[in-house]
């Protein structure tokens, strides 16, 4: 684990911070219509930004590997409510003009693309240094 602030943290700080962002105005009418997906809305909003923070603090793989494995989760259960439909939110199935799927599911996937990145290398610096 190391005190550090990469660019990368930053970045991956504001992807998270996004990812959060675009949830939290959705949390009312999801608790509303379907209240699982609210609540996992609110918990995926929570822990966005909890990580968010920590990411800035510690560079550590283990905080890389769990902000892009909870947005991975985010972006398949996002496909799978337009494709497959999830329980009590079956007319999401094919909705695609959501306005905020956009930002949401970019932001995502990039985090999810940096922390592969991130890994990737935090291996090989260890590896050459070992």
């Amino acid at each position: 684990m190391r005190l550090t602030t990469s660019p990368a943290q930053w970045c991956a700080s504001f992807l998270l911070l996004v990812a959060a962002g675009t949830h939290i105005p959705l949390i009312r009418d999801h608790l509303a219509e379907a209240p699982y997906v609210g609540w996992l809305f609110i918990l995926l909003s929570v822990v966005c930004i909890a990580l968010a923070v920590v990411i800035v603090l510690v560079d550590s793989a283990s905080v890389w590997l769990v902000s892009g494995a909870v947005c991975f989760g985010a972006v398949v259960a996002f496909l799978a409510s337009r494709t497959v439909g999830l329980p009590q939110i079956g007319d999401d199935v094919g909705n695609w003009s959501e306005p905020l799927w956009v930002p949401a599911v970019a932001s995502e996937v990039l985090m999810v693309a940096l922390a592969v990145a991130h890994l990737r290398r935090m291996r090989t610096t260890a590896s050459v240094t070992a």
